[in-house]
Formats: C-alpha cells, sequence, structure tokens
C-alpha cells in the first residue's frame, strides 16, 4: 500500500530542505580558505569559521592550505660552467598568501613552482664552475629564493626560502676530490711535523746556549774572584812557586802528560825557594853539631826550566 501523495509530497519538500540547508553551511577550519562561485564567476573566499552561501547558486571549491608548505624535488642535473654534471637536491618552503589567485592564475601551483625552481637553478649554476657551487650554497639558495618569489607572487604564493640539500658531482671528480683531500691533509701533517721538530730544535739550541751562557758567566764569576782574591792577598814569587809545586803531580797524571814548561818566572822562585830551604838546612845542621845530634835533612834541588817524565 503506497503512500498518499501529500505525504509523499511533504517528505520530500523535507529532504530537500534539510539538503539545502547543509549545502547553505559551510564551516572552514583554521589556516584553510575556500574560494566561492556565483553562476560561475568568482565571489568571494570563506575564511576559516562558520560562512553562509547559498545552495545551488554558489559554489564552493575545495580547500586550500594557507600554511607554509615543505616540497622536496627529485634531483635534478644540472651542467656548471666547466661543462660537469651534477646532481643537485633542493627544499623550497612556500606559502599561499592569495587563495584567489593560487586557483585562477595558475592551473597547478605546485607543478609550477617545481618547474620553475629547476629552471632558476639551471640558470643559477649553469654560470658558477664546480668549485663555486660546492662552496656557495647560501649565494645559490639566495638567488633562487629571489627569482621565485618575484615570478610566483602574481600566483599568490611566497617563497620564503630554499635550500640545497645536495650537490651530488660525478664518480670521478668525486674520487679525485678525495684524493686532493687526503694529499691536503697529508701536507698539513708533515708541515706541522716539520714545524714541531724546527721549534723542538730551537728550543734546544736555546737551551743550550743558555746553559753555555751560564756556564761561561759562571767560570768568569770564579775567575774574577779568585783574581780578586790574589791581588787582595798580595802572594810573592815564593808561595807562586810552592803552589805550582803542588800542580805539578796533577799535570804528570795525564795520559799525555810526558812534556811540560816551567815558566821562567816561577823557576826563578823556585830557585829561590831552594835557596831558602838549604839556608835553613845548613842552619839546622849547624846546630846540630853543636847539640851533637847529627841529624840534617835533605835539600831540595832547584828546578830547571823543562822537566820529563
Amino acid at each position: 500500500m503506497g503512500l498518499p501523495p501529500l505525504l509523499a509530497a511533504g517528505l520530500l519538500v523535507g529532504v530537500l530542505v534539510v539538503v539545502t540547508v547543509v549545502r547553505a553551511v559551510r564551516i572552514v577550519p583554521q589556516a584553510r580558505a575556500r574560494n566561492v562561485e556565483r553562476l560561475g564567476r568568482y565571489h568571494r573566499t570563506l575564511q576559516p569559521g562558520l560562512s553562509i552561501v547559498i545552495p545551488y547558486v554558489d559554489r564552493v571549491h575545495p580547500p586550500i592550505d594557507l600554511r607554509e608548505q615543505v616540497v622536496s624535488f627529485a634531483p635534478q642535473p644540472v651542467i656548471t660552467e666547466d661543462n660537469l654534471v651534477v646532481e643537485i637536491d633542493t627544499v623550497l618552503y612556500f606559502q599561499v598568501t592569495d587563495p584567489r589567485s593560487a586557483a585562477y592564475e595558475i592551473a597547478d601551483h605546485l607543478r609550477a613552482v617545481e618547474h620553475l625552481t629547476v629552471t632558476t637553478l639551471r640558470n643559477v649554476v649553469g654560470s658558477m664552475d664546480l668549485e663555486r657551487a660546492l662552496t656557495s650554497r647560501d649565494s645559490i639558495n639566495s638567488q633562487l629564493r629571489t627569482v621565485l618569489d618575484d615570478a610566483t607572487g602574481k600566483w599568490g604564493l611566497r617563497v620564503n626560502r630554499v635550500e640545497i640539500k645536495a650537490i651530488d658531482p660525478p664518480v670521478s671528480i668525486t674520487d679525485a676530490m678525495e684524493k686532493q683531500m687526503r694529499a691536503e691533509r697529508d701536507k698539513r701533517a708533515t708541515i706541522l711535523t716539520a714545524e714541531g721538530d724546527k721549534q723542538g730544535a730551537i728550543l734546544r739550541a736555546e737551551g743550550e746556549r743558555a746553559a753555555a751562557i751560564l756556564k761561561a758567566e759562571g767560570r768568569a764569576r770564579e775567575i774574577d774572584e779568585v783574581f780578586q782574591a790574589v791581588h787582595r792577598n798580595n802572594p810573592d814569587p815564593n808561595l807562586l812557586a810552592y803552589q805550582y809545586l803542588q800542580v805539578l803531580p796533577q799535570l804528570a797524571q795525564g795520559p799525555g802528560s810526558t812534556f811540560w814548561m816551567v815558566p821562567t818566572e816561577i823557576t826563578a822562585a823556585l830557585t829561590a825557594v831552594s835557596r831558602a830551604f838549604a839556608d835553613g838546612a845548613g842552619a839546622a845542621d849547624r846546630t846540630a853539631a853543636r847539640d851533637g845530634s847529627g841529624v840534617a835533612g835533605d835539600l831540595p834541588r832547584p828546578c830547571g826550566r823543562s822537566a820529563r817524565q
């Protein structure tokens, strides 16, 4: 048994009202935006929160993310100025600032940014040689950001920064660079070792020099003190001759001491000493003869100008 026509019409109207209310209410999440077309023309952009649209008249497009987005592109081959092919991996940070332009000025803004990044990267790196490209990442990032930001501004995008993750030279170039770096490290190690040896030799030479100076100063001070002591005491030739006689046994102990010279002054002094001993011994004999002791000492012989062992 079918429903009455009036009830069926009421149910249809109720369903239509519910659908209309649902289509009229739009809730946009935070950091999202939705463009609205009315009868095929752009009408407005729905901001986060609750919004009311006219059902069946207004068309609401899918949400557009307004947060900063990170896109990592696949490594791209780039030819440098010195005709070397390098693989460059880039990361792009961008943000949608105008949902209307992002939706109507470019069909696929993400794909457009990728192609623009690759083209700009080839232009920038193509004007550099490999060594400069490897050491100028900050400069490349800055140039890429400037070009991309200017080009994507009309698309409602803002490029915050561009980062180069890696620049991979050819395998042959990488091997050559590793050998060069190894040679540079060995060279620096050799230089440091040589510098250390040089500093050590300098320090040792300075130490020996200081020791020699101190030793010479000590000897000079010792000689000066002896000289001053001799002059203060004013010794006569007899004392000097006696000191020389004491030193003679020490001179004779050397392995090559088979001959030595006796100064004339010392010889004269020794003669005087001998005479003194002879006079003293004669007096002792005369005294002993008077006393009847008969004891007499041996007189030393005067020394000549030279002596042999």
